[in-house]
């Protein structure tokens, strides 16, 4: 199967994602992408032992050095990344080296977030190895640390040189990994492609199975969708925003699990059902609509309720922190039905708390 090209169009910072198996080892996929002569490849224990020598041998012959970050989101922090600053300067990076992101979500966020920083910015590759980075984290330029108060709370815009998305890597996902990315897939359905949403459910069970066409068609389109939006909205302040339907909810979930009882896309999944039960609660969409995404989202085996003994209290004041409220009122991703949704302010907070209790 040959290369499946998505182009994100930014201008002169335009660049391409690159889908399909065997990608890493495909010549054209990091053709001007990567600068200089030094690279560090960021990735976790896990993924490093099954494809850094690959990316190492696709860079060529630059001096490079593999750095190690322990899997999980618990260690997304500040912490972490001065440890990724630190192996750029044991390495010598100058303002030409290249950071290659060589993970999931956790890995892509940090080493994005260092390469934002390191010298005031260098050069990033983003090598999704989850399902959920390659139809999301990895595309768009969002790079961002935790705190203790909250999820990526700190962070910038910095857009890759390029996504190399290659499919071979899902071999190796859990399958409750691959589970957790197919809700952000369904997301793209849900907020704005009504017949993608249909599709999804049509071949629930080949994309469960990891069938290589559905699988690749799932992740192109995605990226059609995500490419498009953030082309037409880089830095968040209109359309963009819409790719966080049921974020605000999961956000604070992850938060008060201690980012250890849910994957993100499995609170995503839980969010997307609580948006949609919220916008029902205040009339935007029908009732029997938000029991229908509850029911797609079943379907591919994901969560669709909170875990047990959150007080709801505590998950609305989380909510209050996320980056989308303004003056600490709620701003919101709420849903007009399959393919339909939009950003309401000053959603009222007693709703919320019906939602979640």
């Amino acid at each position: 199967m040959s290369l499946r090209r998505v182009a994100v169009e930014l201008g002169h910072r335009a660049y391409a994602i690159h889908i399909g198996p065997g990608a890493i080892g495909e010549a054209a996929a990091w053709r001007d992408a990567v600068r200089g002569r030094h690279a560090l490849v960021v990735t976790n224990p896990v993924v490093g032992a099954h494809y850094a020598a690959r990316v190492v041998a696709a860079l060529g012959a630059r001096e490079v050095r593999v750095h190690e970050v322990p899997e999980g989101e618990a260690h997304k922090t500040l912490a972490e990344a001065g440890r990724v600053f630190a192996a750029l300067a044991a390495l010598k990076a100058s303002r030409d080296a290249t950071v290659v992101a060589l993970g999931g979500g956790v890995i892509g966020d940090l080493a994005g977030f260092a390469a934002a920083c390191w010298m005031r910015g260098v050069a990033l590759v983003q090598v999704p190895t989850t399902l959920l980075a390659m139809v999301d984290s990895a595309v768009g330029g969002k790079t961002a640390v935790d705190l203790p108060e909250g999820k990526n709370l700190v962070g910038g815009f910095h857009q890759p040189r390029a996504v190399v998305a290659d499919t071979d890597t899902l071999a190796t996902l859990p399958a409750r990994e691959l589970r957790a990315g197919l809700a952000e897939v369904l997301k793209y359905g849900a907020i704005g492609d009504p017949a993608f949403l249909d599709w999804l459910a049509a071949h629930a069970d080949a994309l469960l199975a990891r069938e290589p066409g559905a699988t690749t068609h799932a992740i192109e389109t995605s990226c059609r969708h995500k490419a498009g939006i953030v082309a037409r909205d880089e830095h968040e302040s209109g359309e963009r925003a819409l790719l966080n339907f049921g974020h605000t909810f999961a956000h604070a979930l992850e938060t008060a699990t201690g980012y250890e009882a849910l994957r993100h896309g499995e609170a995503v999944a839980i969010g997307m059902v609580l948006a949609a039960r919220l916008s029902a609660a205040l009339g935007l969409a029908g009732a029997v609509q938000a029991r229908e995404l509850a029911a797609a989202l079943a379907r591919f085996g994901l969560p669709t309720a909170p875990p047990a003994g959150l007080a709801p209290t505590r998950l609305l004041e989380l909510m209050r922190l996320d980056k989308k409220a303004q003056s600490g009122r709620l701003r919101l991703v709420l849903w007009r039905g399959p393919g339909r949704a939009e950003v309401v302010p000053d959603v009222p907070e007693d709703a919320i708390l019906a939602v979640l209790r």
